[in-house]
């Protein structure tokens, strides 16, 4: 494990990177970097009205993630690891989702001084999944704040999550299907799909336990 210093598992709302994040970080030893969405002040107003919120809840989350990346652990001798829920580079994905013209301008201008300054990790996790099954998820979690989610939108951010990630090249990337995989209450696919990510890779790499 030692070419792996830096996980970051992605996919859309619902999908469960949290929990994936968490259960690698235990069993890999590592440490655990967490987005915390709940904190954003602006979410909740964001999903009842979208338009009128969608820069400040955006602007919060482009500092939030940029301050937590500056404060980012390195690994050291008791954790050689480190696992985050989130990608810093996702954040254009809900920018050019949810901003005007105009607001892309300045986000792009704001986001240039940003990224550059971000370490890069050796290996992106992204889990894809159908439309139907994260609106189940995320039903059944039954968060506050997730509770003005339409389907609409959820299928609109899925289909440009896919999109980032078919475009996807600036580090190792491994799409795994996560539609009917269970990490969480199967120990025998949590295990295998730990295998697949510790494998050696370069690019992009498939992993569909459907097929297996």
């Amino acid at each position: 494990m030692s070419e792996l210093r830096y996980i970051a598992i992605e996919g859309v709302i619902g999908v469960g990177k949290t929990s994936l994040a968490q259960l690698l970080s235990e069993k890999l030893n590592g440490r655990l970097v967490l987005e915390k969405p709940e904190d954003n002040p602006f979410l909740d107003q964001f999903y009842k009205d979208p338009r009128h919120y969608a820069f400040q809840t955006q602007l919060f989350f482009l500092l939030s993630r940029f301050k937590q990346q500056q404060e980012f652990p390195e690994p050291d001798f008791f954790h050689q690891l480190v696992v985050a829920d989130y990608l810093f580079a996702k954040d254009r994905i809900f920018a050019y989702i949810n901003l005007s013209e105009a607001e892309i301008t300045l986000y792009e201008k704001v986001m240039a001084l940003m990224e550059v300054r971000i370490k890069k990790p050796d290996l992106v996790v992204y889990l894809q999944s159908s439309t139907d099954r994260l609106m189940r998820n995320i039903r059944q979690r039954n968060r506050p704040y997730e509770k003005e989610i339409s389907e609409d939108y959820l299928r609109t951010l899925n289909e440009a999550y896919n999109h980032f990630f078919f475009h996807y090249g600036e580090t190792p990337l491994l799409i795994v299907n996560a539609t009917a995989i269970d990490y969480v209450g199967n120990a025998d696919h949590l295990m295998t799909l730990i295998a697949e990510i510790r494998r050696e890779q370069m690019g992009t790499r498939y992993y569909n336990p459907v097929e297996r």
